[in-house]
């Protein structure tokens, strides 16, 4: 069952990367966010299901592979997933919105600013977690400001 764990916090291997490993998976979060809602057309309703199921299965596989890999390991890249596509939920899917999401939510996710490193600090899937969720729901923000100002 651990290597289920580690298949699904390390999002199918991205998180072996080493170095930007992070940035990586993002990046394949965006791209799979255009396929779900450009390609196969999924509307907000299964971006918020598939938001939520990504955010749970990091919740519990983080947990899991704490106990093997240490806390929040560099490997464990589920956690930039979901916060990306929560940075996305909503949105226009255009290439500039795509690309600012992306530069905004790596920006949070890095400095942590505002209360995100406070939340990093929750026990085990929930902190690893956490401060992803918190930069996307501010990436999302910024991107709803800027759209209808």
């Amino acid at each position: 069952m651990i290597k289920l764990h580690k298949i699904i916090a390390s999002w199918l291997g991205i998180g072996y990367i080493g170095k930007g490993g992070g940035t990586v998976a993002a990046i394949c979060g965006v791209l799979c966010w255009y396929v779900v809602t450009v390609i196969i057309r999924g509307d907000v309703t299964v971006q918020v299901a598939l938001t939520l199921l990504t955010t749970m299965a990091g919740i519990w596989s983080a947990g899991k592979v704490e106990a093997h890999w240490g806390k929040d390991d560099k490997k464990v890249v589920i956690d930039e997933v979901a916060g990306m596509f929560i940075s996305l939920i909503g949105l226009p899917v255009t290439t500039y919105n795509l690309l600012l999401a992306l530069v905004l939510f790596r920006f949070f996710d890095i400095v942590k600013p505002l209360y995100i490193r406070r939340v990093e600090k929750l026990p085990g899937g929930w902190g690893v977690m956490a401060d992803d969720v918190l930069s996307g729901v501010y990436t999302n923000v910024i991107m709803w400001i800027m759209i209808y100002a």
